[in-house]
């Protein structure tokens, strides 16, 4: 009877003794994570020599200055550009002023040879219209009247003023000198004589 208890006895203490679940392979494989982690990292970044370093900014000094040179001629390049443009745009304009000339010398030396004042007003009067028509058609430049137009201090000059019973706020009644625009802007106003309404009696007194 006693030794069926001793028995008994040690079947329950196997039974109840903890188990360690950790296996001997599983051991080996923490410990080799471990001694991986724990490793050295063996890899050696190599740092630039002041030689290289040298180099280098050397060639970013080179790199600026072609950059730095290009960019002057490109700045050269577009100021003789715009100004053989402004020349051309000259050469035009005069080529077109030179025939109005011609035109002049024909009526000046007609005039010379025949006396006669009338044929040579028709044609300066002649001449000046196909001037302005060319200037108007070919370069925008529109010349205008003022005569009868309310006055405009953006259009107009007054030169000089008079009171009138015919208006009822100032308006241009004299054109000294006429105005012209290119295309919508006013490049130079009118000189006008400017009639302004009467003062009333009430507002006098």
């Amino acid at each position: 009877m006693a030794d069926n208890a001793d028995a008994g006895s040690s079947e329950d203490l196997e039974q109840n003794a903890p188990v360690n679940e950790d296996t001997p392979a599983e051991l080996d494989v923490s410990e080799e994570s471990s001694a991986d982690e724990a490793a050295p990292d063996d890899e050696v970044v190599d740092e630039p020599t002041v030689s290289e370093l040298a180099d280098e900014i050397s060639d970013l000094k080179d790199q600026l200055l072609r950059k730095s040179a290009d960019f002057d001629n490109y700045r050269k390049r577009m100021i003789r550009e715009k100004e053989e443009l402004g020349a051309y745009a000259n050469r035009e304009l005069l080529l077109d002023i030179v025939p109005i000339v011609d035109d002049f010398e024909r009526a000046i030396r007609s005039s010379e040879e025949s006396k006669d004042f009338d044929s040579f007003h028709n044609g300066v009067v002649l001449i000046e219209k196909q001037f302005i028509s060319m200037l108007e058609r070919k370069w925008k430049l529109v010349r205008f009247d003022s005569a009868g137009e309310e006055f405009d201090p953006e259009r107009h000059e007054a030169m000089m003023t008079e009171e009138s019973d015919d208006v009822e706020q100032p308006t241009v009644a004299e054109d000294f000198q006429k105005g012209y625009m290119l295309g919508e802007r006013v490049i130079r106003p009118a000189k006008v004589k400017v009639a302004m309404p009467k003062a009333s009696a009430e507002s006098e007194s």
